[in-house]
């Protein structure tokens, strides 16, 4: 990979940042992807309102001008990180999905080099998979899993170094 594969700025989360994620909001189907009010995941200590968790597994997203594009979780499995990913909302669908997904692939390998890496991703994003898979991942997997709105179905997808 070179540099122009992953131009955006892939930083540790900061609290700032976590407090405006909760803010995004999606059109539908997406809105599933939306959190709850930052004072709530503050309360409970869930995901990125957990102040170890975000330090050790959340990472913001950043253009050139220090925007906030997007972030992701890198969740440390045995010999694997997966990857949560989500850019901002307002930039979805504009064709950045290449470049922000291998920002994200190239923290996460600068983290755990001999980690492989993957993903899950709902079998109805097709937005999202046509983004992985030019980004090098492969569907390895098809399976169910539980939401908060139910059972869903899911792609497992794994990242694969791009030797050229």
């Amino acid at each position: 990979m070179s540099h122009k594969d992953y131009p955006f700025i892939v930083l540790p989360m900061e609290i700032s940042h976590a407090k405006s994620i909760c803010e995004w909001k999606f059109a539908p189907p997406y809105n599933i992807y939306g959190w709850l009010p930052w004072e709530q995941m503050e309360l409970l200590g869930i995901e990125f309102g957990d102040p170890l968790l975000r330090a050790t597994q959340y990472l913001s997203v950043m253009n050139e001008s220090g925007d906030l594009c997007g972030f992701a979780q890198l969740f440390p499995l045995e010999g694997v990180t997966r990857l949560g990913i989500c850019m901002h909302p307002d930039l979805c669908g504009q064709g950045k999905g290449k470049s922000f997904v291998l920002s994200i692939v190239h923290a996460a390998l600068l983290r755990e080099p001999h980690d492989e890496i993957d993903l899950e991703v709902l079998t109805w994003n097709k937005r999202a998979i046509q983004a992985y898979i030019k980004a090098n991942f492969i569907i390895t997997d098809c399976y169910e899993r539980l939401t908060p709105e139910g059972i869903k179905d899911f792609y497992c997808m794994v990242y694969q170094l791009n030797n050229d």
